[in-house]
């Protein structure tokens, strides 16, 4: 068969219930520490469902979930957007501000008088910038073991239940230090930057099939001294510019497909339920590590983790 011809049949071939399968799957696995891609591999794998699935409709049940996170914390999305643009306007004139001094400089030099400076803005002056900024210093760390995990493992992990079930067992132990961290009490003010390299390092690492992004950067938050709240928060926050710059990553996989009105229902159906079971779990996630009750997904990660090292190995 010509593989355009496959690529277009992928998301076709997929039945109504599995696209709410997929996407409930995606809802639940995105925000609770259990790893959102480790369980669509597995998922794939016993459905049989490989090579079938679309990079595009991954994609868009990512989205899906990303509109959860808008909708639980819009106000803060929003400060934060202000206070982004915010940043950005004052380096711009602080840039211009240097350049203008140092014109000034240069003519007082040769007229010997001198001439008043302009000062500079203070860029970091308010709690969201600061959280605006430390969320931009996380992204960066993420996003290169993104793409180094992406070469590296993709093609071999893909269709293997191996390697997601050796992930979730180590899922299940990061997940056992949740409840037993003491409560921090940092805020966005208190944060370091280098606080939030090592939490960008864990986004990063969550990347992997297997591996809990939500669990590994809360439980990263919680290990540098951030309030359990915050914490959470600047977890579900920071994986905004991942989960974008994951899917314009994808685009590029996406040319070949060629989508019908069969898919758009797919992708409509899959975000809609995707966001709907996400903000649930959201609200879900906050009690239990409010509550310190994490323990639950540790045996579960170690129950299926076990269960895909078994299969792969026996199957």
């Amino acid at each position: 068969m010509d593989a355009n011809i496959a690529v277009l049949r992928r998301v076709i071939e997929m039945k109504i219930w599995q696209v709410i399968l997929f996407a409930v799957l995606q809802g639940i696995t995105e925000f609770l520490p259990v790893s959102s891609s480790g369980h669509l591999v597995l998922l794939k794998n016993l459905l049989g469902l490989e090579t079938t699935v679309s990079v595009s409709f991954d994609v868009m049940l990512h989205v899906g979930t990303l509109f959860a996170v808008f909708v639980c914390y819009w106000k803060d999305i929003k400060r934060l957007i202000v206070e982004g643009i915010g940043i950005l306007v004052d380096c711009c004139y602080n840039i211009g501000v240097y350049f203008n001094n140092k014109k000034i400089l240069s003519a007082s030099q040769k007229d010997g008088v001198d001439w008043e400076l302009k000062g500079y803005r203070r860029v970091i002056k308010s709690a969201y910038r600061k959280f605006a900024l430390l969320v931009i210093v996380s992204s960066i760390p993420t996003a290169i073991l993104g793409v180094i995990e992406r070469k590296l493992i993709e093609d071999r992990v893909v269709t293997s239940a191996l390697v997601p079930g050796i992930f979730l067992l180590i899922t299940g132990l990061m997940l056992l230090l949740i409840d037993r961290l003491e409560e921090g009490n940092k805020t966005p003010k208190h944060t370091t930057y280098w606080d939030a390299i090592l939490v960008g390092i864990a986004q990063g690492i969550g990347t992997l099939p297997g591996i809990s992004r939500s669990g590994s950067t809360i439980t990263a938050g919680v290990a540098v001294g951030m309030k359990r709240e915050f914490a959470i928060k600047y977890s579900f926050i920071m994986s905004i510019p991942a989960i974008i710059g994951a899917a314009i990553f994808e685009i590029g996989d996406m040319k070949n497909e060629h989508l019908t009105k069969l898919d758009l229902r797919n992708y409509a159906i899959g975000m809609v339920v995707a966001a709907m079971v996400g903000f649930v779990c959201i609200k879900l996630l906050v009690a239990l590590i409010r509550d310190k009750k994490m323990f639950c997904f540790t045996y579960y990660c170690f129950a299926i983790g076990s269960i895909a090292i078994i299969s792969s190995i026996i199957l």
